[in-house]
């Protein structure tokens, strides 16, 4: 199976409550064309990132990525990495929501602002992960990134 199509990601509604930041897109896409039924939820965070340094270690993906909506009881399953998505660097790192649902956690900055992403599928992290860094490199994704980090 090749990477998943744009077409094969729908944009669903912002499935969390309301909180200090503004809702933002999400997406679904099969286990048929993403190996793993997956939910994509990101948004930008504008003014939340430490200007210097950036998304600095894993305890800052852990706070600020978004995992926390999708489950209150998350638990790393290993070290994050360094990631970059939309020309952004940050940190990536794969979560164990419930022994049977995978989460993954990205925060990205630019400049002073954070991309929170937090995704989740049944079973295998690695799936989840695969699709969660190849729809955010499709074009429009990258895109919506870059316009909405510039708070345009």
């Amino acid at each position: 199976m090749g990477p998943p199509r744009a077409a094969a990601w729908r944009e669903i509604a912002w499935p969390f409550p309301r909180d200090g930041w503004p809702a933002g897109r999400a997406f679904r896409c099969g286990v048929a064309d993403c190996g793993a039924d997956v939910e994509v939820y990101l948004r930008p965070k504008l003014g939340f990132c430490n200007c210097d340094s950036g998304v600095a270690d894993d305890d800052e993906v852990d706070r600020v990525s978004d995992v926390d909506m999708i489950s209150p009881r998350f638990v790393p399953l290993k070290a994050g990495e360094v990631v970059h998505v939309a020309g952004m660097s940050g940190r990536i790192r794969a979560y164990d929501l419930d022994g049977k649902r995978a989460a993954i956690g990205i925060a990205a900055s630019h400049r002073c602002d954070l991309m929170a992403v937090a995704a989740q599928g049944r079973g295998d992290a690695v799936k989840v992960q695969r699709a969660t860094l190849k729809f955010l490199e499709l074009q429009e994704i990258k895109e919506w990134m870059t316009v909405a980090m510039d708070g345009r």
